[in-house]
């Protein structure tokens, strides 16, 4: 802005030398003076009048004419005022231009102030979301989207991994949400139709069940035969071919059962019912299991439960999960060592944890542990028997009830698998009690 506090200064200081000047020359400097600063003032409020009037019309472009520093002020003004119209002309094309490319996208945009408030939205969010300008503008998202997976996502604020749910629209569509924070507390909720891939997802678990269930009967009956054939006196030889294939049979019948069951937990992302999951005494059950698989090792299992919480979820595919996790254990835990069987829970959730002193897990494989087959040793696996499809399972058992499983491990040190439920499944023990 112009600085005119000189200039000003310098006019008022002039008017008073011309006026005692005029009032010496008359006789009387004092009157003249004064006569001299009234106009002086005069003048001044009438420019501010100017100034002020000019300000209050909507249209700037007739700047009013004048002399000295008044005149320098009004051009400076009306410079800045036209500089501060192109700065809000071009932010307005970028807004345009912004909201034109949001509307040409497939994929709802959101955004979401601190209170959780709709404030924009582009048009696939009207298509996929069935948002409405008319009357959402202003309301509560949590209003919009009432699923309470959506709800229990949204205010957990921990946004690493999607959320899958049905279309609230169309109810054959399938929605892929992820969300952003920005600013103070905003946030940006992109919404994804996902249908497509989830079709193409099902046809591949259709197909792998299918197929693991036709695979099932003929193994069946082939080990059926060489249960039969092995109880002959036959010579040495034979017998050793047919117990060779009497095991890796029974490999393929659970390689079948563990494919079929993670055909089944793949088929639905979250469980129907939460029903009260009496985990202490699976613990404990399953540990006597343990003991029995690793009886030739001398193993010593330890556990440690923490007896005022419980848990809810489905009890069978938890039950899969801590025993595919607490048998790995078993299976590759040399003969003497020692595994701890840990349940606690905090401000987070609930934590089921199996640590062992065992070889140890080079860090590079860690990323790729939980993915189906991929194996740290290949003959160490097929060794012990496994799948290859244990950590897959547990995997998606967390999936299913909100949590997940984290992995550390050091080699010639051991390894700890943890299970993180989260706190809405957690209940305490009295409650389980009261509710069996």
């Amino acid at each position: 802005m112009y600085n005119s506090s000189h200039t000003i200064a310098g006019n008022l200081l002039l008017t008073v030398v011309v006026g005692l000047f005029l009032g010496f020359i008359i006789g009387y400097p004092g009157w003249t003076l004064a006569l001299a600063l009234i106009l002086w003032g005069i003048y001044q409020v009438r420019q501010f009048k100017r100034l002020q009037q000019w300000l209050m019309r909507e249209d700037h472009t007739d700047v009013p004419e004048s002399n000295g520093y008044w005149g320098e002020l009004f051009d400076e003004i009306s410079r800045d005022q036209k500089r501060q119209l192109q700065r809000a002309q071009s932010l307005r094309k970028v807004i345009h231009r912004f909201q034109q490319s949001s509307a040409a996208l497939s994929d709802a945009i959101v955004i979401i102030d601190a209170q959780n408030h709709l404030e924009w939205w582009n048009r696939a969010a009207e298509k996929l979301l069935g948002m409405k300008a008319q009357t959402d503008r202003g309301r509560s998202v949590m209003n919009l989207l009432r699923d309470p997976r959506f709800v229990r996502y949204y205010r957990k604020s921990q946004y690493d991994d999607p959320l899958q749910l049905t279309s609230p629209v169309h109810k054959d569509s399938v929605l892929e949400y992820r969300i952003t924070r920005f600013g103070d507390g905003d946030r940006i909720l992109v919404a994804r139709d996902i249908t497509r891939l989830k079709q193409l997802e099902q046809t591949r678990q259709d197909f792998v069940a299918n197929a693991s269930h036709e695979l099932r009967t003929p193994l069946t009956v082939i080990r059926g035969y060489l249960e039969t054939f092995l109880d002959q006196d036959l010579p040495r030889p034979m017998l050793r071919g047919l117990s060779q294939m009497e095991n890796q049979s029974r490999r393929m019948e659970n390689l079948v059962a563990d494919l079929l069951l993670l055909s089944r937990l793949e088929t639905s992302a979250h469980v129907s019912d939460e029903l009260p999951v009496p985990i202490h005494s699976m613990i404990a059950r399953i540990r006597e299991d343990a003991l029995v698989l690793g009886q030739d090792k001398d193993q010593t299992i330890d556990m440690d439960l923490q007896e005022s919480s419980a848990l809810l979820g489905q009890e069978s595919e938890i039950y899969s999960a801590i025993s595919n996790l607490v048998f790995n254990a078993v299976r590759y835990t040399p003969a003497g060592g020692k595994i701890q069987l840990r349940w606690w829970t905090d401000k987070e959730g609930g934590h089921f944890a199996v640590k062992d002193n065992g070889p140890g897990i080079d860090s590079i494989h860690l990323p790729r542990l939980q993915e189906r087959f991929y194996r740290v040793d290949e003959s160490r696996s097929s060794d012990s028997g496994g799948t290859g499809l244990g950590l897959a399972i547990v995997k998606h058992v967390m999936l299913r009830h909100g949590g997940k499983l984290t992995i550390s491990s050091q080699l010639d040190k051991g390894s700890t698998f943890t299970c993180h439920f989260p706190h809405e499944l957690v209940i305490p023990a009295a409650a389980r009690e009261k509710a069996q």
